[in-house]
């Protein structure tokens, strides 16, 4: 059904109104295709390589739909690479691996990151941009630079031992590289920013009023933090957490450089998988699993939040 036009509207509102529609269709349409063309196709591809069977051959992979003399295809995919994962203890151990060390990794960048927020947004507008500017500076510097400098700190002849030793603290130089500190230490460092970025925003748009009424009314400096300043600061902390935790879990290059062969992460387990085996079905598995693993809690989480808002 036609919506007839009213005609007390003047006809150059009219259009504007017609532009302004289009100008929002045209800012939902953007990043709809864009997540379409960039995550669900490539999804939906590994998904089909996941149901797939590993053969020699280009592709490494059986096809899904086999024809034969009949008119009809025959179906050839299977949940065969699923069942595998549970049935080897490699995958398990690295999925468990790789949520550990991202949880406790997130918990770090909290611990360190909300500190610096605070201070950042407290701190005076002159003083603020270049507290900011130091917090990105490191994106300056390519990633895999940045973790080969660690490499060289952490090493048993590196800067870091040898300052140890030489102040007394040491007798000898001890095992930094290959262990999980050091896999805690490149995460913590590579990702702190992530943390900090959402806690300032949210921190730096928080309500002095509120803090100051809190503590006219006789509050303590730390029951103020805990009863006003940190809930009204949840938003930032889950997104901080959220951009440390999500990529964190399939980080890849900071354990391989830093961490220990003996207990990977899923990254380096879907990279062995990929490159070293050429097993792309039981790949795109783990891929799949790993971002069910991801997205689910996450989904489950926003639509409790939603509920909770509503009641």
């Amino acid at each position: 059904m036609t919506a007839v036009p009213d005609p007390g509207v003047p006809l150059w509102l009219r259009a504007l109104r017609r532009v302004g529609d289009a100008w929002r269709g045209l800012i939902i349409g953007v990043p709809t295709v864009w997540l379409v063309l960039f995550f669900l196709v490539p999804f939906l591809i590994v998904l089909k390589i996941s149901l797939a069977q590993s053969i020699v051959g280009r592709p490494p992979y059986s096809a899904l739909l086999e024809w034969g003399e009949g008119t009809w295809p025959a179906i050839t995919a299977s949940l065969r690479n699923y069942v595998f994962l549970t049935q080897d203890w490699l995958y398990l151990a690295g999925y468990l691996n790789s949520v550990k060390i991202a949880l406790i990794s997130t918990a770090l960048c909290l611990i360190c990151g909300y500190p610096i927020a605070y201070g950042i947004a407290r701190s005076s507008p002159a003083a603020r941009n270049i507290l900011l500017l130091f917090v990105i500076l490191p994106f300056w510097t390519s990633f895999l630079l940045r973790i080969y400098a660690w490499m060289g700190l952490l090493n048993k002849q590196g800067i870091l031992n040898g300052f140890l030793v030489w102040s007394g603290i040491l007798d000898q130089p001890v095992e930094m590289m290959n262990t999980e500190f050091a896999v805690y230490l490149g995460i913590v460092y590579s990702y702190l920013p992530f943390m900090i970025l959402p806690l300032y925003v949210t921190l730096e748009k928080l309500d002095q009023s509120l803090v100051e009424a809190a503590m006219d009314l006789g509050s303590r400096p730390w029951r103020v933090f805990v009863d006003v300043t940190l809930p009204l600061s949840l938003p930032g902390i889950i997104a901080g957490s959220l951009l440390v935790f999500i990529p964190a879990t399939g980080e890849y290059v900071i354990p391989a450089l830093l961490g220990n062969p003996s207990s990977p992460m899923i990254g380096q387990v879907l990279f062995s998988e990929f490159y070293s085996n050429r097993d792309w079905p039981v790949a795109s598995a783990v891929a799949v699993v790993l971002l069910l693993v991801l997205v689910l809690p996450i989904l489950w989480f926003q639509n409790r939040q939603a509920r909770g808002e509503g009641a």
